[in-house]
């Protein structure tokens, strides 16, 4: 797509509830179809694929670029995150994005770290969340936020971090929030490997020894005829095959509980990886099916 108008850029919460008023007015009688995707910034193409779809679902498309100190935990260095908001909103550029919002932490939590949040419950303590304690209860409290901010008719998130979908598609339910939720497929470079923020961290060797993540979820798909064991082998055989990747977990999960299967489950399924390569921690994921 070509370049069309740079997105507005709003920092505060007032400001951007006044300019989507304002929007809706100008439109009359017909209620504009709002679509926020909200990122942490440091774009990548997986982020501007899903900019790509919420231009496609919606008449005003907001994205919100805001790092939140709630999803960090110890040991993660919040400082260092990359912000690159210049960069990021000429990128959203491209694909026509209406609003960029980017507040600060002041902004969205001005009495310092929110008092109120949302918790995630067990499945939030497993996994990803076992890896990152309290991670998930801060994505879902900011996420809440920003869906009370903007009001959207929609939500866009990516299946690559499939745990946090399972949970915001249950926050969205269990709490009777207006938005549906839009999920857009990983997005991978050529050779398998799941684009994210982290593959900048990776050497040359490293990327390459990655792609044996995405690799094993392939020879998982292959066998999972023959159950979940067979499946699960296949992608550990594939997997450990690269010195460099260091297994955290490889699990089989049911998507209507993302909690582990049985071991004679059958139908539908999703594996779920993760790895250390070298010192970058990566995910990944794929529907499997267990006949």
């Amino acid at each position: 797509m070509n370049v069309l108008t740079t997105p507005e850029v709003i920092d505060t919460i007032g400001a951007l509830r006044t300019r989507l008023t304002g929007e809706r007015e100008r439109r009359g009688g017909a209620a504009p179809r709002l679509v926020l995707l909200p990122t942490m910034g440091a774009l990548h193409a997986g982020h501007l694929a899903l900019a790509r779809r919420a231009r496609e679902l919606g008449d005003i498309v907001v994205v919100s670029i805001f790092v939140n100190p709630l999803q960090f935990g110890a040991g993660e260095d919040l400082a260092s995150y990359p912000r690159t908001l210049d960069a990021d909103v000429a990128a959203l550029a491209t694909v026509g994005v209406d609003i960029v919002f980017a507040p600060t932490g002041r902004v969205m939590y001005p009495h310092g770290k929110s008092s109120t949040k949302v918790t995630a419950g067990p499945v939030g303590a497993i996994l990803e969340g076992a890896a990152r304690p309290g991670h998930f209860d801060g994505m879902l409290t900011v996420v809440a936020k920003l869906i009370n901010i903007v009001d959207p008719d929609v939500v866009v998130f990516g299946q690559k971090d499939a745990q946090q979908v399972f949970l915001v598609e249950t926050m969205l339910e269990d709490l009777d929030f207006r938005p549906v939720i839009e999920v857009v497929p990983i997005v991978r470079e050529d050779g398998g490997l799941a684009l994210s923020s982290r593959n900048r961290n990776l050497d040359e060797a490293q990327r390459a020894a990655a792609k044996a993540l995405s690799a094993g979820l392939v020879a998982a798909a292959s066998v999972a005829g023959r159950g979940v064991a067979a499946a699960e082998q296949a992608a550990r055989e594939t997997i450990d095959a690269q010195p460099l990747v260091k297994l955290d977990y490889l699990v089989v999960v049911d998507p209507l509980t993302f909690l582990p299967v049985a071991a004679d489950h059958h139908g539908p399924a999703r594996m779920l990886v993760a790895a250390l390569v070298g010192s970058t921690r990566l995910i990944d994921n794929a529907a499997i099916d267990l006949n």
